[in-house]
């Protein structure tokens, strides 16, 4: 797998010999809010469907972008074709992951019709199932899983590329497995399960005072109805649900496998690449295949033989000449404005290429490419394309 290198010479992620690999079949991009996980994702599967794929693109961040950058209308739960893309039997599809939907679609596909009814009208379910905490890492690794599970049956597609949630939540998942069966061992779940377990007068006999008076207190605070809600749907999640713990582990498993690669996006700012460091370390303690980090949006110069300091000498030295001459020409006042211009971008290059260079001495075994800051931002298929080139080229 493309990504590691002598720690001498760190080299650049080769996108495009992990994209033609057939061996590489899930790309999940990971990394802090606001780095570009998103247009990367994307500009992957643009890339990988031109040299021959059969890619899905899966976003799980709620933005938009990525259905507009793709020429779409929308994006929502079901993958949809991109027009445009692919070459020598290449495709690309994207979808958006609906929590909720998939949550829904796990109902009906493992329960009876009059079950699942039951259990879609249920209030404390369309809470838990829109708004619960940790069900969108959950319902992440469901569509994962499924998604895979497409490609492996009908060949429909042949990469998966996933892109991620903002800040460190974008890890989330691969607790998914671990956290939903805490859940569902919890106390508070056994407690509330009983009733359902021993059913009509059994529960009487099997329940212990102790619970009885928690199941009281329970009944006060929350409310009566509340209570048989909450009951109702933990009682057909113990019944229901007890193949998702499993599914989440198969899916957990993929990504640990050699066909799938981690590729941590950042910005060349401090708080991003110390963000990246933790992705980085969390994936090597967990035994993912990382294939390397992004750093998006690298300032660069079409002069860079004028330094910030020397463009801002020379701002300053016209600034003092304008004063004793016409200030109502344009030209004066517009030549110091751009060196000064020149001189933010100039400090911003040299303080981008500080942080790199210190990330990259501090991972000597973590491939590193890096992305020149686009003059405006991505938003149709060429800007994806122009993306995709940089990424190749690191």
């Amino acid at each position: 797998m493309p990504g590691r290198s002598p720690a001498t010479a760190p080299a650049a992620v080769d996108v495009d010999a992990l994209l033609a690999d057939p061996g590489t079949r899930i790309v999940v991009c990971c990394g802090s809010g606001g780095v570009g996980k998103t247009t990367t994702a994307a500009a992957l599967g643009v890339r990988a469907a031109e040299a021959g794929r059969k890619v899905v693109v899966l976003t799980i961040d709620p933005a938009r972008r990525l259905a507009q950058s793709l020429g779409l209308t929308e994006l929502d739960n079901t993958p949809r074709p991109v027009v445009d893309v692919g070459a020598d039997g290449g495709s690309l599809d994207a979808m958006m992951l609906d929590m909720k939907r998939t949550f829904d679609e796990v109902v009906l596909a493992h329960s009876t019709p009059e079950k699942a009814a039951q259990v879609l009208e249920n209030p404390f379910y369309q809470a838990v199932s829109s708004s619960f905490a940790g069900t969108q890492e959950y319902m992440a690794m469901e569509k994962l899983g499924q998604l895979r599970a497409e490609a492996d049956r009908d060949g429909t597609w042949d990469l998966v590329v996933v892109d991620t949630p903002p800040s460190r939540s974008a890890l989330d998942f691969l607790d998914a497995p671990k956290r939903l069966g805490s859940f569902l061992d919890g106390r508070f779940i056994r407690l509330l399960m009983a009733p359902a377990k021993a059913g009509g007068r059994a529960y009487l006999k099997v329940f212990s005072v102790g619970a009885n008076i928690a199941a009281a207190t329970l009944s006060k605070v929350l409310g009566g109805q509340f209570l048989t809600d909450v009951q109702t749907f933990v009682a057909a999640l113990d019944t229901m649900f007890g193949g998702f713990r499993e599914r989440a582990d198969v899916t957990y498993a993929l990504l640990k496998e050699p066909s799938t690669a981690f590729v941590v996006v950042a910005a060349p700012e401090r708080d991003a690449l110390r963000e990246a460091t933790y992705f980085v370390e969390r994936l090597e303690a967990e035994g993912m295949p990382l294939a390397g980090v992004v750093v998006n949006r690298m300032q660069t110069l079409a002069a860079p033989g004028l330094s910030g300091s020397r463009a801002s000498a020379a701002a300053e030295q016209l600034e003092d000449r304008a004063d004793d001459a016409d200030t109502t020409a344009p030209g004066p006042a517009l030549t110091p404005a751009l060196l000064r211009l020149h001189a933010s971008l100039a400090e911003a290059a040299t303080r981008h290429e500080g942080h790199v260079k210190r990330f990259v001495a501090a991972h000597p075994g973590v491939a590193v490419s890096t992305v020149p800051a686009a003059a405006t931002d991505v938003h149709d298929l060429e800007g994806l394309r122009a993306v995709g080139a940089a990424l190749a080229t690191g």
